[in-house]
């Protein structure tokens, strides 16, 4: 069973994500709050599998608790009403997995939350990578300092990190570069390792920010 802590301002927004992920046979929401401080202490707390934090809230935001939460080791999600909010990318760089906007359809919502339980970033949506190359920061220095982070992959670590930039997942890229998923999964972690990244978002933008797509 997966277990979420659903953390919006809204107790609307709230009880429908609740009502949504409870349909789901193998997650459950196990707590619930309207704040940053509330989401920390939830987090905290419960040991979560999956924090579904929003990016805007009165008081302590869901920026500024993402970093805390983070660092209590529950992964991550964030929310947002808006589909190209620069400060989400704030977020990803300080190690949540992804985001999803509240209008995610249900199935979708469900399945987000199952692929970041299961330890992988949720970049497959078009409009996280849209954001992530939108705002990530492309000046000359960044550039240099990503590509200079870059350089202790070997050729075929490059070549599938850039695939995961592209929000590929591990089966896909497998299919891709003609390769078995196992040995896919072996790159991207020794990848992870050599980056000192905490997750597959991470080393995208690091890709992005390396000017590499």
């Amino acid at each position: 069973m997966i277990r979420v802590v659903v953390v919006d301002d809204e107790q609307l927004v709230r009880a429908g994500l609740r009502l949504i992920l409870g349909a789901a046979e193998d997650i459950s929401v196990v707590g619930e709050a309207s704040d940053g401080a509330g989401a920390l202490e939830q987090a905290r707390r419960l040991r979560p599998d999956v924090l579904l934090l929003d990016v805007r809230m009165p008081g302590i935001d869901g920026l500024t608790a993402a970093p805390d939460v983070i660092a209590a080791g529950v992964k991550v999600i964030m929310l947002t009403t808006f589909d190209l909010d620069e400060y989400v990318h704030r977020a990803l760089q300080a190690g949540a997995v992804g985001f999803l906007l509240k209008d995610t359809p249900p199935r979708e919502l469900a399945a987000a939350v199952r692929t970041v339980a299961a330890g992988n970033a949720m970049l497959a949506p078009t409009v996280t990578r849209r954001l992530i190359s939108s705002f990530a920061e492309r000046g000359p220095a960044r550039r240099d300092a990503a590509r200079q982070r870059l350089a202790p992959l070997t050729a075929r670590e490059l070549e599938i990190v850039r695939e995961v930039a592209r929000g590929h997942g591990n089966a896909e890229i497998a299919r891709r570069l003609t390769m078995s998923e196992a040995t896919v999964k072996s790159h991207v972690s020794r990848a992870l390792a050599k980056l000192q990244v905490a997750n597959r978002v991470q080393v995208a933008i690091l890709v992005y920010d390396a000017d590499l797509l």
